[in-house]
């Protein structure tokens, strides 16, 4: 069936493009730009609205599969359903040396299933470790499991993972043979690395160092995780200087970040280990809890020491950054839009359901950045940073992944209280040239399916 969305103003940073035209579509495909309006089956009209590629997440984290090896449905705890409902057509998961689920088998079930966005996954270091049987996050791996982990690795970037991703926060024990190896591995089959790298705020330098060199040895493009938190206590001005040397002396770096003031990641995590205190410059409660009893709740010495112990896996909302730094980021060329977004069965921060509709409310809306240099950031940017041939893009052969927004209306309701409510001003999200999402709500949440690098 054609459709054609007419009157719309196209925005297309891939192509450098934006203007009045008519975009026509088949098959899953655009079939042309134009300015005329030839005879179709369907017609959108986007009259006052902008019509862009899909958004594309860079840096997520994955739903969950359940005991039946189905993907996490429910449309209020599926962080996927959050994912397209702001207009994410396509997303990156496995981040920070995490999966939800061995990623080989993730991604057939996304093909056998459908998922409501395109899945692309890289393999997680620490994942890989746990796979192994090592269990202590805070010691090294032996010469045998590096081997196993290695081995492994190859079979996930075989079936079509992107590449490996590094916790080096959250598993500790990684050393430098550790990261060599699995670098090495991405060199072999031309992959990138991506890592939430070994501490933050006044640490950044030493930390991001230590991933940067290892990315430039092995010479592999390298993502760099959230900068947001972690460098936006002070060090942020430094810090994308620090980027930028980098880049000038042949490492292809990037990074991305999302537009909140706070982080959130689980309590029992090495993020919390003894000296965050002194580090973030905060007392308990700056922390609160997103699940449990405490839900909703600013820590106490006692209840962060209680969940700690009897809930590490619980999430926490951290309030620690600083507004100018994280808007500092985002505005730099060399950052792009990624959620961070995670969710424990519809529970966590509000940048799984609202972060790309954020930038429009507040990063766009409020002059800290141009519609078109907001929509770069969330099409254009991680298509190329992904390789992606036909994402991110409008253009005559690319996938009718399409979003259409008013730009007066678009905003994010997500908030930390109801971290899950959607947005508004999202009038279609098309995948494949299908309605997923029609004004904020889902339509059909199995359009999406396995993108294999």
């Amino acid at each position: 069936m054609r459709t054609l969305i007419k009157n719309g103003t196209l925005v297309d940073p891939y192509n450098h493009v934006m203007g009045k035209l008519n975009l026509l579509m088949e098959d899953g495909r655009v079939l042309e730009v134009t300015r005329q309006e030839p005879a179709v089956e369907r017609t959108i009209d986007a009259a006052g609205k902008v019509v862009a590629p899909g958004f594309i997440d860079i840096h997520m984290h994955e739903d969950f599969v359940n005991s039946d090896r189905r993907l996490e449905q429910d449309e209020d705890k599926a962080i996927f359903n959050c994912m397209v409902r702001m207009g994410v057509t396509t997303v990156l998961g496995g981040e920070c040396g995490i999966n939800r689920y061995d990623p080989v088998k993730y991604l057939d079930l996304v093909d056998r299933d459908g998922a409501a966005v395109n899945v692309a996954l890289l393999v997680g270091d620490s994942w890989l470790r746990e796979a192994m049987g090592h269990n202590d996050k805070y010691t090294a791996v032996s010469d045998d499991e590096l081997r196993f982990m290695i081995s492994y690795g190859e079979k996930a970037l075989e079936a079509g993972c992107f590449g490996v991703s590094f916790g080096i926060r959250y598993s500790p024990g990684i050393d430098t043979r550790e990261l060599d190896g699995m670098m090495a591995l991405c060199r072999r089959y031309d992959a990138m690395t991506a890592a939430h790298v070994r501490d933050d705020a006044a640490q950044i330098f030493s930390a991001a160092r230590e991933f940067l060199d290892a990315a430039k040895e092995q010479e592999i493009p390298a993502q760099f995780s959230h900068i947001g938190s972690m460098a936006a206590f002070g060090q942020m001005e430094d810090f994308l200087a620090l980027i930028g040397e980098y880049r000038m002396n042949g490492l292809d770096v990037a990074c991305d970040c999302y537009p909140y003031y706070a982080f959130s990641t689980a309590i029992g995590s090495a993020t919390y280990d003894e000296g965050w205190l002194e580090r973030y410059q905060c007392d308990y409660d700056a922390i609160e809890m997103c699940e449990g009893t405490y839900k909703g709740q600013r820590c106490t010495k006692e209840i962060f020491e209680e969940e700690r112990r009897n809930h590490p896996e619980y999430l926490t909302v951290a309030y620690v950054m600083k507004d100018k730094e994280v808007d500092m980021a985002l505005a730099h060329p060399l950052v792009m839009v990624g959620s961070d977004g995670i969710l424990n069965h519809g529970e966590g921060h509000p940048r799984a359901a609202g972060a790309f509709l954020r930038i429009f409310s507040q990063f766009v809306k409020k002059g800290k950045l141009s519609l078109y240099d907001a929509i770069d950031k969330m099409t254009a940017m991680p298509a190329k940073r992904m390789g992606l041939a036909r994402k991110g893009r409008l253009d005559k052969g690319a996938d009718a992944d399409i979003v259409i927004f008013d730009p007066e209306i678009v905003t994010d309701c997500a908030t930390f209280a109801d971290p899950l409510k959607p947005g508004k001003g999202m009038e279609y999200v098309l995948i494949g040239g299908k309605t997923a999402v029609r004004n904020n709500r889902l339509v059909d949440g199995h359009l999406g399916k396995a993108v294999r690098r």
